[in-house]
């Protein structure tokens, strides 16, 4: 069987010459943009993310490297090349916490160049946040749902008992999530292994829960702000007055400055969905309600109010 060469330097990205530290920094780079779990059902990224840790296997370890770059690209020309001492018979494991992407191990090429690595495994990066191949089951799926909640639910959060049926395949049962306080609409809520079951016995998935927000009858939803239409007479808004506005903690007392204009919005801060720095607020949009006078004394009034504008934009 012909093993082709496969040119780690360019794999990573890097020259020749690159030090570790530029090694180490184009692998977590690479590798957090063709994760599987950011990639997920894509053959050719989960490929090339296989590649890229093996390239940082060898490339990493100043052994391997040298031995390496010793054969190059015409290894196989007529080279009856000696693995160096400590070669012979070593299997390169590479424990850790494992993921929940499973692959074959390295490729021929590295297996016939350093004796036959088991598989990957380790943290790409040292937080954890990523885990490389490994041979332990695999996990099982991940699944998402929608959640539906009342403006008010999402507002003041807590806990929401729910019963799942049949979700993707998964088992009928009832579950007691914690809603955050200010969820937004479209946001996901991880509850761990409530996903798919491991065929192999692996750990089960995760379940996403996507919140969707129902309608309100009186609050209008703009991504983090609730917005509130405050009905007014003319003469309340011409005047000024003070009102009574609900918001999604309670009522408050609002103070209209007098010659506030319809479609004005007056802010009400931290009223609205989300939470710290990112809390939206409720705004409180001014409708002034102009119906045709109900009896003739009013009528009279209306028209004395017209006399008395048109008379004084005369004189002016």
């Amino acid at each position: 069987m012909s093993v082709q060469y496969k040119d780690y330097y360019k794999t990573l990205g890097v020259g020749k010459d690159a030090s570790a530290d530029e090694i180490g920094k184009a692998y977590k780079k690479l590798a957090k943009k063709y994760h599987p779990d950011l990639n997920q059902n894509d053959a050719k990224a989960e490929e090339r993310f296989k590649d890229i840790n093996e390239a940082h296997e060898v490339l990493k370890d100043p052994e391997k490297r040298k031995l390496y770059d010793q054969l190059g690209p015409n290894w196989q020309n007529g080279q009856n090349f000696q693995r160096p001492p400590g070669f012979d018979n070593v299997r390169f494991e590479f424990g850790g916490s494992g993921g929940n992407c499973n692959a074959s191990g390295f490729s021929d090429f590295f297996e016939t160049l350093f004796g036959g690595g088991r598989g990957f495994g380790g943290s790409p990066f040292e937080s954890g946040a990523f885990n490389s191949f490994s041979r332990q089951p695999r996990k099982g799926r991940d699944i998402e749902t929608s959640l539906s909640l009342s403006l008010e639910e999402a507002f003041l959060g807590g806990k929401k008992n729910l019963s799942l049926t049949g979700v993707h395949g998964t088992p009928p049962r009832s579950l007691e999530v914690n809603i955050p306080p200010g969820v937004k609409n479209g946001a996901r809520i991880r509850l761990s292994g409530q996903g798919e079951s491991s065929a192999g016995g692996g750990p089960a998935g995760d379940m996403y829960l996507k919140v969707s927000i129902q309608a309100h009858p009186d609050f209008l939803l703009d991504d983090e702000d609730v917005i509130y239409d405050l009905h007014l007479a003319p003469w309340d808004a011409a005047l000024g007055c003070k009102a009574t506005v609900p918001t999604l903690s309670g009522k408050v007392e609002l103070a209209v400055a007098p010659g506030t204009g319809s479609g004005k919005k007056l802010r009400l801060r931290d009223k609205g969905l989300g939470s710290g720095k990112n809390k939206g607020d409720q705004l409180v949009r001014i409708v002034i309600d102009i119906t045709a006078p109900a009896d003739p004394e009013a009528k009279s009034l209306w028209e004395n109010l017209r006399d008395i504008s048109a008379a004084k934009k005369s004189a002016e």
